[in-house]
């Protein structure tokens, strides 16, 4: 399997697999935290500031769109909005103590799921994945050189 091609295919692949087995740890949950809903939580708990404009911008959707999210979570008990200390006019959201809790589960069941997964591949393949994971993360955080970021 030398040509790029061919790797771009077993990667989408075994993403694909990776997917499957963290939803499954998703659905684990009952009742289990739709995953709009569940990206919300995650963008709050990455970034303490995070407003309604800075969430619909990070969910790629209108402001109404990422309120009504905002609505479900709140009725929930998982997320708070507050007034935002240094602008009145802005509102803040908030993870509760259950989110967070929700969160870290969460965590766990996918650290437990990868790990059923990982412990029935022989060692010298986990750790040539891991080297190869390392390598794909290095390349796709390089800048190309033909990539066009001067500056006006």
């Amino acid at each position: 399997m030398e040509h790029a091609t061919d790797v771009a295919a077993a990667v989408e692949s075994s993403v694909e697999s990776l997917v499957a087995v963290l939803e499954q740890a998703r659905l684990a949950r009952t009742p289990a935290i739709p995953p709009a809903q569940l990206r919300v939580l995650t963008i709050v708990a990455e970034n303490r500031h995070t407003n309604m404009s800075r969430l619909a911008e990070a969910l790629n959707v209108v402001p109404s769109s990422a309120s009504r999210l905002c609505d479900r979570l709140e009725a929930t008990g998982l997320l708070r909005r507050v007034a935002d200390p240094r602008d009145r006019r802005e509102v803040r959201l908030l993870l509760t103590p259950a989110a967070g809790r929700l969160l870290s589960e969460l965590r766990e069941r996918r650290r437990a799921a990868l790990t059923d997964v990982l412990e029935r591949m022989p060692v010298s393949a986990r750790q040539d994945l891991v080297r190869a994971l390392r390598a794909f993360e290095a390349a796709a955080t390089v800048v190309p050189a033909d990539s066009d970021l001067r500056t006006a």
